[in-house]
């Protein structure tokens, strides 16, 4: 997936594509056709860089609700001839998510359009698991039929359905179709769930990885092996090491570290950083400057991962360097540092926006680090992250740190992130929004009347405006 373009901040179609309270805010206050458009755009070209860990489906599916928006536009491009050629989940998978909510809230043609793409449609396995969420037994037991005409009557059918049902993330429909009477599709479903379970226990049983009784070079090797296959393994390595590794064993593994293999280096330095080594932090700043980005990263990992005051220490001496190790330690400092760190930590801060700008990587750890410290200087730049960052769960991160830092957050912030579209970030607003303000009242009313928010949202609210809060 091509990253998505993303308009800016202060546009309609930026708030939305970001998933900011503000957008829905904007886009009732702007012209229906105006704001349908904008909508459609961003279910259709999915605006996420990451769709595993942001959320915007239930966003956009509260917004049609009132809009009273269509689903014309999901259908055309349902059916859009590319569905054929582009059969990637990023395409169709967070038009597929609206329409489950939709259906959700009660909207016939929602569930009209999931049960028909789930028949006909090339994601249709993302269809089928919105089905299973919110389908009748009957409408899902209509679809075995188009469903099981995907696997030919063949030896490979019969495997890839096999593959299919064994990893199937909803098993709702499968469960359904094995009671089938049937002999097409109850006894193909029963026969495809007892080989996938088949498979299971064969791949439990001749595992790849380390035996009893592997030597820590065994192990190192692995690594590396891994490595070479194109699999990280440097942390179950070091895991391994840990139960098979001596203080015999110390002067090979610390020779590893630092000349081994790529795969070895990288699972040694992780191992001697989880036990603390004393000699760990110089083979680290070494390797940090190796040529090979993946021992140099794998170097930063295992840094970044070092509790105690000695890896602490060496971050307040390496967090003024300008290269990636000086990053890594003021991640570590705004993760383990003291109030002490705090001017360090804010420089940092400082310095990956204006550097890298609002959604530079680093900056996730050195958000919450302000947040964490209590750095209210740092107040600005976090409302400059908020307001630019395309990553709402970095935004959502930022306004914790503003609830933190800012006096100024109730007021502000807090009242749009109501509207949010990560739930993370509507329980920080539920918690800290003035209810003085009427639109928060309403706001609070209606997330503790919707079946739709999640639990941990509605706790927050109840605390605002259950029977022991202040009056709402």
């Amino acid at each position: 997936m091509f990253d998505p373009f993303i308009a800016p901040s202060g546009t309609l179609l930026g708030l939305l594509q970001r998933g900011r309270g503000d957008g829905t805010l904007h886009a009732l206050a702007a012209p229906r056709p105006e704001a349908l458009e904008a909508l459609n755009h961003c279910v259709l070209s999915d605006p996420r860089h990451d769709w595993q860990v942001e959320n915007r489906s239930l966003y956009y599916a509260r917004l049609y609700l009132d809009l009273d928006g269509g689903t014309e536009e999901i259908e055309r491009h349902l059916w859009d001839p590319e569905d054929r050629l582009d059969t990637d989940d990023s395409r169709t998978g967070l038009a597929l998510a609206v329409l489950g909510h939709l259906a959700s809230y009660g909207r016939a043609d929602a569930l009209a359009l999931l049960r028909r793409y789930a028949a006909t449609g090339a994601n249709w396995a993302w269809a089928l698991d919105e089905l299973a969420l919110r389908d009748d037994d009957a409408g899902l037991r209509s679809l075995a039929g188009p469903v099981l005409a995907r696997f030919p009557a063949t030896a490979a059918g019969a495997a890839e359905l096999a593959a299919t049902v064994r990893d199937a993330f909803e098993p709702r429909p499968w469960r359904l179709w094995a009671d089938d009477p049937r002999e097409a599709v109850g006894a193909r479903i029963r026969t495809a769930t007892e080989q996938g379970s088949f498979d299971r226990w064969h791949r439990q049983m001749s595992p790849r990885g380390p035996r009893p009784g592997w030597s820590v070079q065994a192990v190192l090797d692995w690594a590396h092996e891994g490595l070479e296959r194109g699999s990280v393994l440097h942390v179950p390595a070091a895991r391994c090491l840990s139960a098979v590794a001596g203080a015999e064993d110390r002067p090979v593994i610390v020779e590893a570290a630092r000349s081994g293999s790529e795969g070895a280096r990288c699972a040694a330095l992780h191992y001697l950083a989880e036990i603390r080594d004393p000699a760990v932090l110089d083979l680290v700043e070494r390797a940090a400057a190796d040529p090979s980005h993946v021992v140099a990263e794998a170097a930063l990992a295992a840094f970044e991962r070092m509790c105690g005051e000695a890896a602490v220490e060496r971050a307040r001496q390496w967090a003024h360097r300008p290269d990636a190790l000086g990053a890594s330690s003021a991640g570590v400092l705004a993760c383990r540092g003291a109030a002490r760190d705090a001017p360090l930590v804010l420089a940092a801060l400082r310095e990956a926006v204006r550097g890298d700008g609002p959604d530079a990587p680093r900056l996730w750890t050195l958000v919450d680090g302000a947040g964490r410290l209590g750095i209210v200087c740092a107040a600005p730049v976090l409302r400059h992250v908020y307001r630019e960052t395309s990553s709402s769960h970095l935004r959502g991160r930022a306004a914790r740190a503003l609830a933190a830092t800012d006096p100024t957050f109730p007021t502000g912030f807090a009242v749009e992130c109501l509207w949010d579209c990560e739930e993370t970030t509507r329980e920080v607003a539920a918690l800290h929004a003035e209810t003085g303000d009427i639109r928060v009242a309403e706001r609070l009313r209606r997330l503790a009347a919707d079946p739709a928010e999640e639990a941990e949202v509605q706790t927050a609210v109840r605390s605002r405006i259950g029977p022991d809060a202040p009056a709402v």
